[in-house]
């Protein structure tokens, strides 16, 4: 064991407990983030139109400040931009955030000096929490893989702008540097695919260790290693690999034909990281749910998603949640996002601490006849089918079919099969009859033969790449969308 690992197990330990107390402690730390945002939001033109400085509590908060999604505060933004200061933070942002944004295009998301320590900090307490409860350290002393955004910045306005993992990417802490691949050069590779391909040449002899990426990317990295080396799993190439870290989808679509690359079950860590902020991450490989964020710079609120939309939101701090509900997440944070609704679902399996699943995006849904599927139920669906008729899935989406040349309108899943199913009609009534259980909705209407039970389009290899490529969205963050209300995700697809 080297000094390094040695002294990571304490220093773990000693984090974690104290991230753990305020976790414990949920509705007062973030009564005391939120006093910290007011009091820096309330010396800005937002803070002076909305009255921040008379914000004490989230009653308050609720009165003075509306929600907003990216188009309410995109005027805002734009002020950022041409370079006037105090707008939405004291001072002018480190750099500017831009995210493909699925549902509302381009979005410049900025980031300040206090927000930065969000980002990185969060991610580190991530692995000090996986150290602190596994007992095991010893990746520290290998080379660690990050599949991430370019950190090359565009700098022909006043305020740098890049991919948020691009951004991170230049505030290395200096004691990863020596463990850290790929190199800047490679890094810097533009073309996802080049990328790869020089990741490979720079990895395949090193001592890896970790590996973090989007999951359906670090695929695309395993496959094409495994091609140059000729071995038959990544465990033949890296035999100390010891630790996958992945965020933005759910991991069990992709688990399966992961664990057939690698050659057998590494330990991963979730993170639920965004570019409006870091979100939760998983502090227990033995417990369900990821560990929310709530002392660092993030006050968040909630709203339920089983009301009315023409009901005024309930907006819910903290202390007003319950476990097993569907919420809506809203931030306020110290980059200046205030009452900023982020688009993703979540729900609370635990209070105390508080720890969340991801269910979806508040736009990403299939409901054309009022069914309202949303990720979470189609990828529990998937995952059980795959235990059933077992096969390997690359990549996937749903959408409704209304007008089918024959029969009745249905939804069509769009599946990139890396092993395809033995039988694949057996596999598509065994989603079918997984989504009828878990959405009772959905059951009725096919029952009501409203609808007829879902279609599977089975797609050649790399073609959620190819389409992805097409659309701008060839990078290391950009993910498919896992569902929608219609067929803007899949044309172009069969």
């Amino acid at each position: 064991m080297s000094l390094k690992s040695s002294i990571a197990k304490p220093y773990a330990r000693l984090v974690t407990r104290a991230v753990m107390a305020r976790a414990m402690d949920a509705a007062a730390t973030q009564q005391r983030v939120l006093a910290g945002l007011v009091d820096h939001g309330a010396r800005t033109a937002f803070g002076r139109e909305h009255g921040l400085e008379h914000v004490r509590d989230h009653a308050d908060l609720i009165q003075a400040v509306p929600l907003r999604d990216y188009e309410g505060i995109s005027a805002y933004i734009q002020r950022i931009i041409s370079g006037e200061r105090n707008v939405l933070w004291p001072g002018l942002p480190l750099y500017l955030c831009k995210t493909s944004g699925t549902t509302s295009g381009a979005k410049y998301i900025p980031i300040t000096r206090e927000s930065l320590p969000n980002h990185i900090g969060s991610a580190r307490r991530a692995l000090l929490a996986y150290i602190a409860h596994s007992g095991r350290a010893d990746f520290v002393d290998g080379k660690m893989i990050f599949l991430q955004g370019s950190p090359v910045l565009d700098s022909s306005r006043t305020i740098p702008t890049g991919r948020l993992s691009g951004i991170v990417a230049n505030h290395v802490p200096s004691y990863l540097l020596k463990n850290r691949l790929p190199s800047l050069a490679t890094n810097s590779i533009a073309d996802w695919e080049a990328k790869v391909e020089a990741i490979v040449s720079e990895t395949m002899q090193a001592d890896m260790r970790l590996i973090s990426g989007i999951p359906a990317w670090a695929q695309m990295y395993f496959e094409r290693l495994l091609a140059r080396t000729g071995k038959a799993n990544v465990k033949e190439v890296f035999p100390n690999l010891s630790l996958f870290v992945y965020g933005g989808v759910n991991y069990g679509p992709y688990r399966a034909r992961m664990e057939s690359l690698i050659g057998g079950v590494v330990p991963s860590i979730e993170l639920f990281p965004a570019s409006e902020g870091f979100i939760a991450y998983q502090d227990r490989s033995n417990e369900e749910g990821l560990l929310l964020v709530l002392d660092n710079g993030i006050y968040f609120e909630f709203i339920p998603t089983n009301g009315s939309a023409k009901q005024t939101p309930r907006r819910l701090s903290i202390a007003e949640v319950e476990p097993g509900v569907n919420y809506a997440l809203v931030l306020h944070t110290n980059a200046g996002l205030w009452g900023y609704e982020i688009g993703d679902t979540v729900r609370f399996v635990s209070l105390s601490p508080p720890r969340i699943v991801v269910t979806g995006r508040t736009k990403h849904f299939t409901s054309a006849f009022g069914e309202h599927v949303i990720a979470e139920e189609v990828e529990g669906a998937l995952k059980d089918a795959m235990a059933q008729v077992p096969c390997e899935v690359a990549e996937l989406t749903v959408a409704p079919q209304l007008s089918p040349a024959e029969g009745l309108p249905h939804h069509e899943w769009f599946i990139e099969f890396a092993a395809p199913p033995s039988d694949s009609d057996l596999f598509a009534s065994a989603i079918d009859r997984a989504m009828q259980k878990r959405n009772p909705y959905y059951k009725d209407l096919i029952s009501g033969n409203v609808l007829r039970p879902l279609v599977i389009r089975a797609l050649p290899r790399g073609a959620f790449t190819a389409w992805m490529k097409s659309r701008g969205m060839n990078d290391a963050q950009s993910k498919m969308p896992r569902l929608a209300n219609d067929r803007r995700y899949v044309e172009g697809l069969g």
